[in-house]
């Protein structure tokens, strides 16, 4: 069953598709649904794909294609303006979600350090209970399987809270020489920073603390089933 704002929506990219044979803008849609932010189309174009209703063509931009349209759409309200189209059995609309867009900045190695990521591939929806409260995030997806002692397995994307400091035990975004980075847990001992793998493959690399640069700590983590 779709909420009235996910019909909405299917409807008026539908209604885009067969008269223009080019799919909305995200802020056309904004402003057709009367949403308050992009990242709701954002929400409302997930939970369509995810149901089978439509289809986003890789490596084109605004390229939607609807697969299908509910049973209850007869071609008159496919038809119609998405704004006035009103469906009595459909469920209310949600609480809308107060998460984040944030950038993924690309994949980061989870066992041997690889060039610091600067540039930004992708944007994801941060979820509510990790965007309240806290400071500006990005996320990267692991490529490794050095942390898979703690749960971080190769694909999965990790929330980093952005920072210069962390306590010891820390899982950290590791800067090292201004050219490397990794995901590793940080332990400082004495005048020296360890860099931990959560894998017994993988060796802890000492170094001065001149080498390393704190750029995040790790805050939460989402993984994807295929």
């Amino acid at each position: 069953m779709l909420t009235r704002k996910q019909h909405q929506l299917l409807l008026f990219i539908n209604k885009r598709l067969s008269e223009d044979g080019v799919s909305p803008s995200f802020e056309e849609m904004k402003d057709a649904l009367d949403l308050a932010s992009k990242s709701g189309v954002h929400r409302l174009i997930t939970a369509l794909e995810e149901r089978g209703f439509i289809r986003r063509l890789a490596h084109r931009a605004r390229a939607l294609e609807v697969l299908k349209m509910p049973d209850s759409a007869s071609p008159a309200a496919i038809a119609a303006d998405a704004g006035n189209v009103v469906r009595p059995d459909f469920g209310a609309d949600p609480e809308p979600a107060q998460g984040i867009e944030i950038a993924v900045l690309g994949k980061i190695a989870a066992g041997v350090p690889i060039e610091a990521i600067q540039h930004e591939q992708d944007r994801i929806m941060l979820p509510p209970d990790l965007a309240g409260g806290r400071g500006e995030h990005y996320a990267l997806e692991i490529e490794g399987d050095s942390m898979i002692d703690a749960g971080i397995l190769d694909g999965d994307i990790v929330i980093i809270e952005r920072c210069d400091t962390a306590t010891n035990g820390d899982i950290v975004v590791a800067l090292i020489d201004e050219e490397e980075a990794t995901l590793k847990r940080l332990r400082k001992k004495g005048g020296s920073v360890a860099l931990e793998a959560a894998n017994p493959a993988y060796e802890t690399r000492i170094f001065g603390p001149d080498r390393v640069r704190v750029q995040g700590k790790l805050v939460g983590l989402i993984r994807r089933y295929h």
